[in-house]
């Protein structure tokens, strides 16, 4: 009988599905066999809170950075909604249930708190036994993944560790693999091709610019700065999928060789050819870029879980934090004109990338299923 595992993330366009989806590919690496339920569980239990929650949470980091700053991992905030939480998982277990009784999983492995917490409260009400793993896609946990019906959790640092100790996990449910991306990160392509490809010349160093699935922040503003540098340099700048972003950028003109993108899948082969990102703190695009060996210059991270990722970063001495996107600049030109601190940096770099973190969780799956 082939193993069931059941992936389980929120909204189509995140970090978490990109998490779930390298999890799914690795399986099916190590394991062609087995059955793969790969789910939107907010959009299949809530299909229209789902929107207007999404929509909401954009404005709010967009216009309105310091509520959600205020809300995020708020002890009282946490208190108060707890019961509501409550209710809503007990709203949402008959469509577990139906799920549950039609594909019946060996085991669940979910790349966000909120479905994390669903299924452990599921668990919890049903007294079942199905193993339940949770994947943390960024550097720091917050409390809504600490759920004692989860078997084992996933964590990217030692900090991420202690942690969840404190929230109550024990050591031996806690395992440091890094947080899942495409194993094709890990393998080396070659530079000509992609060079040739975009049209650029792979003796010049290149900075990839980006800001997330959704193309969010200063990128303009970044794109002034660095073009008047001195110093030679080419940019790509990935908009997602923020399109009028990309009609404006493409109207443009750039003294720098400036390569304007959509939304695109291969990011593994823009990294490639850069040695610098500058990049909003999204777990899943830093670890992409540690693996790639990617320098990170961080501009306007969300408070939050932005914000935890962007302090573990600087503590490492493996990114930057620009507090002024006009430093932006500054920052690349030493780099580049500094080989030696370059060198450096990169070193730590690679020394907290986890380029099998993908493949490790996949086992870790599949021995538990």
């Amino acid at each position: 009988m082939s193993k069931r595992v059941l992936l389980a993330y929120i909204s189509d366009i995140s970090g978490h599905r990109s998490a779930a989806l390298a999890v799914e590919h690795a399986l099916h690496i190590l394991s062609p066999s087995t059955e793969i339920l790969s789910i939107n569980l907010f959009n299949y239990t809530n299909p229209y809170s789902e929107k207007v929650i999404n929509h909401l949470y954009t404005n709010v980091i967009k216009t309105m950075p310091k509520i959600w700053e205020y809300l995020y991992d708020n002890p009282k905030v946490i208190k108060k909604t707890n019961s509501v939480k409550n209710i809503i998982h007990k709203f949402n277990s008959k469509k577990i249930a139906k799920l549950f009784n039609k594909f019946n999983p060996s085991i669940i492995a979910c790349t966000q708190a909120f479905p994390c917490g669903m299924f452990a409260d599921f668990k919890k009400i049903y007294h079942l036994t199905t193993p339940l793993v949770g994947i943390v896609t960024d550097f720091f946990p917050h409390t809504y993944w600490a759920y004692e019906t989860v078997n084992y959790y996933t964590v990217a640092s030692q900090e991420a560790q202690k942690r969840l100790k404190e929230q109550g996990v024990t050591d031996s449910r806690i395992k440091l693999t890094g947080i899942p991306v495409e194993p094709k990160f890990a393998q080396r392509l070659n530079r000509q091709d992609i060079a040739k490809k975009l049209n650029l010349d792979k003796s010049i160093p290149t900075v990839l610019v980006m800001g997330g699935g959704q193309g969010l922040g200063p990128i303009k503003t970044i794109l002034r700065s660095l073009n008047r540098l001195r110093i030679n340099l080419q940019l790509i700048v990935v908009c997602g999928t923020n399109k009028k972003l990309y009609k404006s950028l493409l109207r443009k003109r750039f003294s720098k060789k400036t390569v304007i993108l959509k939304y695109v899948g291969n990011i593994d082969e823009l990294m490639e050819i850069s040695s610098i990102v500058v990049t909003k703190p999204g777990g899943l695009t830093i670890s992409e870029a540690l693996i790639k060996e990617l320098i990170p210059v961080i501009v306007k991270p969300i408070p939050g879980q932005e914000e935890n990722n962007t302090k573990y970063l600087t503590n490492q001495n493996a990114a930057f934090r620009i507090k002024k996107t006009k430093e932006v600049s500054l920052i690349i030109e030493r780099l580049i004109l500094n080989p030696r601190k370059f060198i450096t940096i990169q070193n730590n770099v690679k020394t907290i990338a986890k380029p099998n973190a993908a493949m490790d969780i996949a086992k870790l799956i599949l021995n538990n299923a």
